[in-house]
This record gives structure tokens, C-alpha cells and sequence, in this order.
């Protein structure tokens, strides 16, 4: 159902002078939600559009087309594109959006999920209120937020990278900033973040782990290949790498952090190719020497 906006009510919402000018001159009678929001892109006053569609909320309006190029786009619903999008500019939707095909964007906000059927490169931040899914790489520029990612390629973040839950990729991720989860992370190849690591739940790698601070997760770690943080590696249960485990000069490394001291021989374990010389706590079994 169209939403029908007034003065009063727009009044009501403190908008800036600027704003409210254009929507006294611009506005007729009969003028819905949507038709506002279009009004303010195609006048170039995207960031006006946007304000508006955050103060007032999404509708159940759907847009669905074969393919979708703009200079930008603030739509009230969702957007279903049976193919490629492409909008160098902001790209909000108040509900989800979905593309068969790649996403290209210069900024991207979604109230719900996001999914594309090919990549989705963002050049500024992305931001979902749900599940950022692409079959194949995620890749955004600057700071990425949502409830979790599901790539099949790569995940890389130029700055930091937020989840309310967790994140899996088919390949490696990469993150030029802190990570912070409130779930796991999982990668079929390396994962690697120049800040901060912190997840709620665990972290498993097909193959390296590099943290640019301290790497800290509740429950267990694991690494088909080595596991480097520049500050400390606290595990709340088990810490396993194929290759080496090894901290920041003078940082410890710590496993089975969540655990009793006396479950440590099956909850909070130690693995790696030799024991690590910072290992502070978990349980670390030396090999039989052979006979």
C-alpha cells in the first residue's frame, strides 16, 4: 500500500531547511512514498532520499527488472534484477535485494538480505540488515556490516568487517581491519585481518591465520597451516595448526580460556608442528619418543 506523506507528518520528523524547501515546492497532491524518493534521486539529492526512507521505514513495494543500471537508487521495498546492477552511486533498499547476475555499487544498504547470483563489488561501505550472500567474491571497499556473509570465492573487506553472526567463504578472506563476529568464521583458504580478530563462536582456515592484533575466540581455532597473531592467541577451548601457533613478542598464547582446568586434556587441547615457546595454558601432549 502506497504511503501518502504530508507536511505535518515530514515536519514532525525534524528534517533540514534545504530538504523541506524542496518538498514544499516539489510535492502534488497525490505524490506516494516512492514517488517522493525518485523525486529527490533525479534532483540529485540522494542523501535527502536516503534520510527519508530511514526516518520513515521499508514498504512491500517490489521492483523487479532484467537488468538495472542507475547513477544511484533509494527504493522503499525490494529489488529483484534477473540479471546485472550496476549503480556507481548509493544503492538502499528498505527490504532485500536480490540480482541473478553481479553487483556493482558504489555504496550499498539494505534492510534485509542481499543476494547475487555472480560477485558484488562495493567501492564504499556496504551495510544489511541480514544475509550478504554471492556466489561468487564479495569484495567492498570500506567497512562491511551485516548478520552474515556466505561467499563462494573470496571475502575481502577494505576496512573493518562486522557481523552479528559469522561468516564462510570458499576461499580466502581478507580484511584491512578488525574482525568482529558474533558467531564463527570459516575459510577454504587463508584468513587474514590487519587489526583485531574476536568471534563469539569458533574459526576454522583451509590454510594460514594472520591477526594484526590479538586473535581471541570462544571456542576452538584451527588451521591447516599456521596461525600468527602480533599480540596474544586466546582460544576458549582447543587451538589446532598444522603448522606453527606463535604470538607477538611478549604476548602469551592461551587455550581452553572457557574451560576447567581439569577438562583441558579433551576440551582444550594444543596442536601445531612444535609446542609454541608462549604457550601459557591448554593441555599440550609431547609425542612418544620412538622405541
Amino acid at each position: 500500500m502506497d504511503m501518502e506523506l504530508s507536511q505535518n507528518f515530514l515536519r514532525a520528523k525534524s528534517p533540514c531547511a534545504a530538504g523541506f524547501r524542496w518538498f514544499v515546492r516539489n510535492r502534488h497532491d497525490g505524490n506516494d512514498y516512492q514517488r517522493v524518493l525518485d523525486a529527490l534521486v533525479g534532483d540529485g539529492r540522494v542523501e535527502d532520499a536516503r534520510w527519508l526512507m530511514n526516518q520513515f521505514g521499508p514498504t512491500d513495494a517490489v521492483l523487479e527488472v532484467d537488468h538495472l543500471e542507475a547513477d544511484a537508487l533509494v527504493f522503499s521495498g525490494s529489488v529483484v534484477v534477473h540479471g546485472e546492477l550496476r549503480v556507481p552511486g548509493l544503492l538502499a533498499v528498505g527490504r532485500t535485494l536480490q540480482a541473478g547476475a553481479g553487483i556493482h555499487a558504489g555504496r550499498i544498504e539494505a534492510g534485509q538480505d542481499l543476494h547475487s547470483g555472480g560477485a558484488i563489488f562495493c567501492s564504499g561501505p556496504l551495510q544489511a540488515g541480514g544475509l550478504v550472500k554471492a556466489a561468487w567474491s564479495v569484495d567492498v571497499h570500506e567497512e562491511l556490516r551485516a548478520e552474515d556473509v556466505r561467499a563462494g570465492w573470496e571475502l575481502r573487506c577494505g576496512a573493518d568487517l562486522r557481523l552479528g553472526g559469522g561468516a564462510q567463504a570458499g576461499q580466502d578472506i581478507e580484511v584491512q581491519g578488525a574482525i568482529r563476529c558474533g558467531k564463527g568464521l570459516r575459510a577454504g583458504g587463508s584468513i587474514r585481518a590487519s587489526g583485531l580478530i574476536e568471534l563469539g563462536h569458533g574459526l576454522y582456515a583451509g590454510a594460514d591465520v594472520e591477526g594484526g592484533s590479538h586473535i581471541e575466540v570462544d571456542w576452538g581455532m584451527r588451521a591447516l597451516g599456521d596461525i600468527r597473531a602480533a599480540c596474544s592467541i586466546r582460544a576458549g577451548e582447543t587451538l589446532h595448526a598444522e603448522g606453527e601457533i606463535a604470538a607477538g613478542p611478549g604476548y602469551g598464547i592461551y587455550a581452553g580460556m572457557n574451560v576447567q582446568q581439569d577438562a583441558w586434556p579433551s576440551c582444550a587441547w594444543v596442536h601445531a608442528a612444535q609446542r609454541p615457546p608462549a604457550l601459557l595454558s591448554g593441555w599440550w601432549e609431547e609425542a612418544a619418543a620412538p622405541a
